[in-house]
């Protein structure tokens, strides 16, 4: 008989941050497949039984294939076992969750998704930055900088939009980013922020221009895993609050 698989969001890295729901199903699971920005504390919620499969994904490091991980998906499930995919953030935002589960329907695997709180929500609202205002940002784009050709994402078009744009994977295309969205029209003096590990002991975070961001992001060295906000309201940031805070948890 067969068994099945939830695909579970981790949230943004505070172990704190992550639903019942999910810990209720991480401690019934016979396999926990963990991807590599989960902060490893939420393991403490998997049975002590459990078998622990890392299947890490990050940028610029070797990475587990995706292939495979549908493939022990699949295996696991069919010999009758309950699988958690655990996920950083909720696995459908950039998570692979939607390719993940179109794999599992199609080898008739039972799949349920259990959202998860994601970074580009999280990490600005660290800082007292919400990603809409009724006063000067009437939506959001949420948008990676890192697609897989390199050239779909239609950065002027984004420009001229008029909504908050929050850029996962976007630290390593950065420049040309930038340059893009000065083309489309967007300010140079458009408030910009750079959060790195967001929610974390570690986090640490920047607030520029859309025009001195990289500058700002190499002074304060900031990299990978990053989020960057781009929009009027980031200048409700209060970095400080947010220092404050992180000197309390450490």
């Amino acid at each position: 008989m067969n068994g099945k698989v939830y695909l579970i969001g981790a949230g943004p890295g505070d172990p704190e941050l992550i639903t019942l729901k999910a810990v209720r199903v991480l401690n019934s699971a016979d396999v926990v497949l963990v991807d590599d920005l989960v902060n490893p504390v939420l393991l403490e919620h998997a049975r002590a039984n459990a078998r622990i499969v890392y299947v890490g994904k990050r940028g610029g490091c070797q990475s587990t294939p995706q292939a495979y991980i549908h493939k022990q998906m699949i295996a696991e499930a069919q010999a009758g076992l309950t699988v958690a995919r655990l996920k950083g953030g909720d696995p459908f935002m950039f998570g692979r969750g939607g390719e993940e589960i179109e794999a599992l329907r199609a080898a008739g695997v039972a799949v349920e998704v259990i959202s998860g709180i994601t970074a580009g929500i999280a990490a600005p609202a660290s800082v007292g930055v919400p990603v809409t205002h009724r006063d000067s940002a009437p939506g959001v784009t949420f948008v990676t900088g890192h697609s897989r050709d390199g050239n779909s994402v239609n950065w002027q078009a984004l420009a001229a939009g008029g909504t908050t744009l929050v850029i996962y994977m976007g630290v390593k295309n950065l420049p040309d980013i930038v340059l893009e969205l000065l083309a489309g029209g967007m300010r140079a003096d458009m408030p910009a922020l750079a959060i790195q590990n967001g929610t974390l002991a570690t986090q640490r975070q920047t607030r520029a221009t859309l025009q001195t961001l990289h500058v700002a992001m190499m002074a304060a060295e900031i990299g990978s895993p990053a989020i960057i906000v781009l929009g009027d309201v980031v200048k409700l940031a209060d970095i400080a609050v947010q220092s404050a805070w992180m000197a309390q948890a450490a």
